[in-house]
């Protein structure tokens, strides 16, 4: 497939070194509101097509999958786009603003018969599976609490603590946690409660968020921008507990007992960098005429943004651009 990339940032370098080494993929075309760039970056990754407007890159008909890799800010327009445009699309997270642009990029997906999916990569890896089916086994006998945390030093990245691009951590590494938290401990959550440190712009800097279950069990995750944190994953249940390294790129899964002996380590399947898998899934439900993700349905991008709107009510932060 002809694969497409919309904004030529940090993310589009790292597609563009994972499709290079996709034999099922060809890295077509590029598009950056500045002509220059995009002829650089295509140059230097090995793109046949540079476009100086995402309008060109979404009329060009051998384009058959676009990655949008704009800043959060942009991501409810540039999947508009493409679906007016008749382009599959996948959307870096966070998929949108708020729950709003969400449910209409839903509906303008289902309306139109075009493929969108939000591209968190965590919700499409092996890890996945690999740390249900060890919850489920039973090794660790009853979950009953989940902690997560990603925290990086990246406030000197001008885009984090820009307000107007919708910055803060909980879009941009939050969304993970979060994340974790679903796909492993589901969504039949009673209360949601949190505590916040807001920057001088008026943005999240750093949060610790508690996500209470209806049956007790529960979520306690922090994110930062601040500071490197170890970015584990733990499931701690009434025999032992369950540690995931790295919740943003699973890495390993390992059982221990209440008396911390391990018990069992599955190491991830080797993988180019973890965006082949969303690519992949893409292609396949694209090839069966299929409109949404199996691993990450538009149901649960909706359901992450209404989780991430009420934090945000919570702490009082309206971005600029819902003014």
């Amino acid at each position: 497939m002809k694969i497409g990339i919309l904004g030529c940032g940090r993310i589009a370098e790292l597609l563009a070194e994972t499709y290079r080494a996709m034999e099922d993929v060809e890295c077509y075309a590029v598009a950056s509101r500045s002509p220059e760039k995009a002829e650089d970056f295509a140059k230097r990754n090995g793109f046949q097509k540079a476009y100086g407007s995402y309008e060109e890159l979404v009329a060009d008909p051998e384009v058959g999958l676009i990655y949008i890799a704009t800043p959060h800010s942009r991501h409810f327009e540039d999947m508009k786009l493409c679906i007016e445009g008749k382009k599959p699309a996948l959307c870096e997270k966070s998929f949108t603003l708020n729950a709003a642009e969400a449910e209409e990029i839903q509906k303008l997906s289902r309306e139109n018969g075009i493929y969108v999916a939000e591209a968190i990569w965590t919700r499409y890896m092996p890890s996945r599976q690999i740390i249900n089916d060890m919850i489920d086994s039973g090794i660790i006998g009853t979950p009953k609490m989940l902690t997560a945390n990603l925290s990086y030093t990246i406030d000197d990245k001008p885009r984090i603590l820009d307000p107007e691009l919708a910055g803060g951590a909980l879009l941009d590494v939050g969304v993970y946690g979060l994340n974790f938290a679903l796909m492993h401990f589901g969504k039949d959550i009673e209360s949601v409660e949190s505590s916040v440190q807001m920057t001088d712009r008026g943005v999240d800097a750093q949060e610790s968020i508690t996500l209470k279950y209806q049956d007790g069990r529960m979520a306690v995750l922090t994110h930062g921008v601040y500071s490197r944190s170890d970015r584990k994953g733990i499931i701690y249940g009434t025999k032992g507990y369950i540690v995931v390294e790295n919740i943003n790129n699973p890495q390993s899964v390992t059982a221990f007992d209440d008396e911390d002996r391990e018990l069992e380590h599955i190491d991830v399947p080797e993988q180019i960098s973890g965006y082949e898998y969303e690519v992949r899934e893409a292609m396949r439900r694209i090839a069966e005429g299929k409109t949404e993700s199996e691993s990450m349905p538009l149901a649960e991008s909706v359901y992450v943004m209404e989780l991430m709107d009420a934090l945000r009510k919570q702490w009082g932060l309206v971005y600029p651009k819902e003014r």
